[in-house]
């Protein structure tokens, strides 16, 4: 049954995928993006696909299923269904961290902008756990607080800074439109490289929700699956923020989906999740095409419009939610 599942989420994935390609301010038939591969001929409609579309939508999948696992990891390591790298601060840790590279000339390069956004990442989930640990609906506060302190720090300045603001004022509203014009190889490595990771860790992860003293007794070392969750974390929200600029609640809706398709198991549930997370983002970029006439909206507006009934229901429904 989860095979069948997971089999069909991925034709879901792969229609979703071709429509992202063909969907937009111009529409690209279906029969030209075949050619655009097998018989490129240099004309809009194969540029468009090969050098817009495409690495859009690759993007868009690795992001998507970055955030989805991020997502997926920290509301199992906290037991918390409110969870989620956006709401927690991570994302925005990883923001402030990047914007702070540019005024000091630190994020000239793209593996020096990973690198802060991972620090970034890191040093915002340390204060919110360190804050709000003690229970689940204040580890949510601290992390919505330093997001608003940080967000704001981060744009006095860019509007103190007109080169930083030039330099990051598409990449602060969190979209994947723009960025197929920069190299994309490292960043998506090292999503892939966590994803896998992320993958491996849910056999431990799983013996872990059965409690501390099973996991012990099952050969499971707690600790050290904390901190590798943790820098797993780190990383998936440091390079999709980096890339693709701050993207909230993704990370908390799709655990939601797919623990429904799990059954209890925190493998499947990782399997769904890397495939419903680059399904809900790429569905959210093609809304944000074709929402207004006149422009593309960012991605990021499209899933906290999403997101935010989401987060009030989980909140509603906090003690009946089973993690």
């Amino acid at each position: 049954m989860q095979a069948a599942i997971l089999v069909g989420s991925a034709v879901l994935l792969v229609a979703v995928a071709g429509a992202s390609v063909s969907v937009g301010a111009h529409a690209v038939p279906p029969a030209e993006i075949w050619r655009a591969f097998a018989d490129f001929a240099g004309t809009d409609d194969h540029l468009i696909v090969r050098d817009v579309r495409v690495p859009r939508t690759v993007l868009g999948i690795c992001v998507g299923a970055a955030l989805g696992a991020s997502g997926t990891l920290i509301q199992t390591l906290t037991r918390n269904p409110l969870a989620e790298p956006g709401v927690l601060g991570v994302t925005a840790g990883a923001g402030f961290a990047i914007t702070l590279g540019g005024v000091l000339g630190l994020a000239g390069s793209q593996p020096a902008q990973l690198l802060l956004a991972a620090l970034g990442s890191a040093l915002a989930a340390l204060v919110v756990y360190a804050v709000g640990r003690t229970a689940p609906l204040r580890l949510v506060l601290a992390g919505v607080a330093l997001s608003s302190v940080l967000a704001g720090l981060s744009l006095g300045l860019r509007l103190m800074l007109p080169d930083v603001f030039d330099k990051f004022r598409f990449w602060t509203v969190g979209s994947l439109a723009g960025r197929e014009q920069v190299s994309l190889t490292l960043p998506l490595v090292a999503i892939a490289v966590a994803l896998v990771a992320a993958l491996l860790v849910t056999r431990p992860l799983n013996a872990m929700v059965l409690g501390e003293q099973v996991a012990h007794a099952l050969g499971g070392h707690t600790g050290r699956t904390r901190v590798g969750v943790l820098v797993i974390v780190t990383l998936l929200a440091g390079a999709a923020t980096a890339v693709a600029g701050p993207i909230a609640f993704v990370g908390l809706m799709v655990p939601h989906l797919a623990r429904r398709l799990s059954a209890g198991s925190i493998p499947w549930l990782m399997a769904h999740t890397v495939l419903l997370g680059p399904i809900m983002l790429l569905v959210s970029d093609i809304a944000s095409r074709v929402l207004l006439p006149t422009g593309e909206v960012p991605v990021a507006v499209v899933t906290a419009f999403l997101g935010g009934p989401v987060l009030i229901w989980v909140v509603r429904r906090y003690g009946a939610v089973s993690l």
